[in-house]
């Protein structure tokens, strides 16, 4: 008997990937402990190596922090790492030198909650299946927004950008989830806590369809920056029924022939040190192996 297989489980929508979260910090050295030192995680050794920005490579994605006046997403990122037990023991060994800022973690049954030096939140997970073969990822993005706003900004970007987009209960909560990638979500969830005032984070996205989501969104005002042959960008997300403003996210949109799509990635093993050195094992598998 021929195999069954649910084929909708690859489907990714016209969204292919998030590849960055792009925050300012004001100090690459404090950057470097937490991300690099902390999380675990590798600078890029070939695009912004200079004082002025740091691309953090997780996996096939990626932190931006362009120096500056720091910013704080409104919500959470999901990391996934080989280690959660790992993970504490870094992050304990970069609580004396971070003492003086905002950074925090608390440990629980199946994930780590950090707190990063400038208040960015992360909610750090073991590999599992519902975040695909991954050792290291950005699965989503979760973002605060107005109470009743999530059926708004699920049809947004189903109309838009032609993606998987549907409300369910996140804590508690209704929650706009679009898929993003493979097994990749942008998580829009809803608060009645006030909403802070937006500092100019974003997140950037690869798209297939390019133009069409382009025209529509240009039909309706809201593109902010024609910023190349390869890449637009908007600010405003908007109810497609009723034209009313529901959240404020600036998106870095990519085509799939921008030169970066799907640049090779360093990741470094964080547990191969001078004193403990083994060669072969420098290099970090962001994939788990192929299962069959």
């Amino acid at each position: 008997m021929a195999a069954v297989y649910d084929r909708t489980q690859e489907d990714t929508g016209n969204i292919v990937a998030l590849e960055h979260v792009n925050t300012r910090i004001p100090d690459q050295r404090i950057a470097t402990l937490f991300y690099v030192t902390g999380l675990g995680y590798t600078r890029d050794p070939y695009l912004m190596v200079s004082t002025n920005n740091m691309w953090i490579n997780v996996g096939r994605s990626q932190f931006h922090l362009p120096t500056g006046e720091p910013q704080v997403l409104r919500g959470r990122t999901g990391l996934v790492t080989p280690s959660l037990d790992k993970l504490v023991r870094r992050l304990e060994a970069v609580r004396e030198p971070l003492k003086d800022t905002r950074f925090g973690f608390t440990p629980g049954n199946d994930c780590v909650d950090v707190t990063s030096p400038w208040g960015n939140r992360f909610r750090c997970h073991a590999p599992e299946d519902r975040f695909g073969p991954f050792q290291l990822a950005i699965p989503y993005v979760e973002l605060d927004v107005p109470k009743g706003a999530a059926e708004g900004i699920a049809r947004f970007y189903r109309e838009i950008f032609d993606a998987p987009a549907e409300v369910e209960e996140v804590d508690g909560a209704p929650a706009a989830r679009v898929a993003v990638g493979y097994h990749q979500d942008l998580v829009f969830r809803e608060t009645a806590a006030p909403e802070p005032v937006f500092d100019g984070h974003h997140i950037q996205v690869y798209i297939g369809n390019f133009s069409r989501p382009h025209a529509k969104l240009q039909e309706r005002g809201l593109i902010t920056e024609e910023s190349g042959q390869h890449q637009y960008r908007f600010l405003d997300i908007v109810d497609p029924k009723s034209g009313k403003k529901l959240f404020v996210l600036e998106h870095e949109v990519r085509s799939m022939t921008h030169p970066l799509y799907a640049r090779p990635l360093v990741n470094r093993n964080p547990d191969v040190t001078n004193m403990a050195y083994a060669p072969g094992y420098e290099a970090a598998p962001w994939a788990m192996p192929y299962a069959g």
